[in-house]
């Protein structure tokens, strides 16, 4: 579908025709006024060169003309626009409003599915794996598996910072019936060693991916157990050692005692020369 086609197809505002794109599936519409307080704007200001015109074009009631794609000045502040739109829905989605509506979202798997076959088609949760914009693409989160997969979707123009490295952990712990309940199966092998935080902070009792701790624990297993095996081996070749010492030993005895026989056995002769030498 070409742009074109879709700014006529969403009359509406800039919020609306920008999370109607194809590749912004997995963007919500944040309110007007959540845009507009200056709280909210807090530390995205200053990163920008023309954040006044890029909130004027996000507030906009209207969807872009067809003529505004032949000017440089608008597609230079709509690409600050986007970023500023982002980042601001990055502190949406933590509201209960905008919690609620990923809520219905990833309930209704509108962000995908797990790809590891024993998570048995599992909803995901959009995250991004950083916090600042153009270094890491948006990723999805698996809370069965507790991994970080690549979306199946196209979402080549979702920057991760959209989305925060804490959110997952927020909707989930936010809405505890959404943990799925299920036996890990592990199966895979890991690509990327997450590990969940909430602003920051690791969260208490949570130590990454789930697969991961499965192959710790054979890990620790084989530790545990190698000394013993280890411990057995070393009693048998003691035993074996020392075994070999009684026979070496005994071996010797035999010998000392066949020549001290030997010597007895040649003392009478040696007096029998004697007294022979005297007569």
């Amino acid at each position: 579908m070409s742009e074109e086609s879709q700014y006529s197809e969403h009359p509406g505002g800039w919020i609306e025709w920008f999370c109607a794109h194809e590749d912004h599936q997995f963007l919500c519409e944040v309110d007007d006024e959540f845009i507009r307080d200056p709280f909210h704007q807090v530390g995205i200001k200053g990163k920008f060169n023309f954040f006044n015109e890029a909130i004027s074009m996000i507030l906009q009631p209207t969807s872009p003309e067809d003529q505004d794609l032949e000017d440089e000045r608008f597609l230079e502040v709509y690409q600050e626009a986007s970023d500023i739109y982002g980042l601001l829905h990055a502190r949406f989605i933590f509201t209960s409003k905008g919690s609620a509506i990923m809520r219905e979202r990833f309930l209704q798997g509108k962000f995908g599915h797990c790809p590891r076959i024993y998570c048995e088609k599992q909803n995901v949760i959009p995250i991004g794996l950083c916090e600042d914009l153009k270094t890491a693409r948006i990723k999805v989160f698996c809370p069965r598996c507790e991994e970080v997969y690549m979306p199946k979707k196209k979402c080549a123009d979702i920057d991760g910072a959209y989305f925060g490295k804490s959110f997952p952990q927020f909707l989930l712990m936010t809405y505890p019936d959404l943990h799925p309940k299920f036996q890990l199966l592990p199966d895979t092998q890991i690509q990327v060693d997450f590990q969940p935080t909430l602003f920051g902070f690791k969260i208490a009792g949570k130590q990454g991916s789930k697969i991961k701790k499965y192959d710790q624990q054979l890990q620790y297993n084989h530790i545990i157990t190698q000394p013993i095996v280890q411990s057995v081996e070393s009693n048998i070749l003691q035993q074996e050692q020392k075994q070999y010492r009684i026979q070496k030993q005994e071996l010797q005895d035999q010998q000392q005692q066949q020549q001290q026989s030997d010597q007895n056995k040649d003392q009478p002769h040696k007096k029998k020369n004697k007294k022979k030498h005297k007569q």
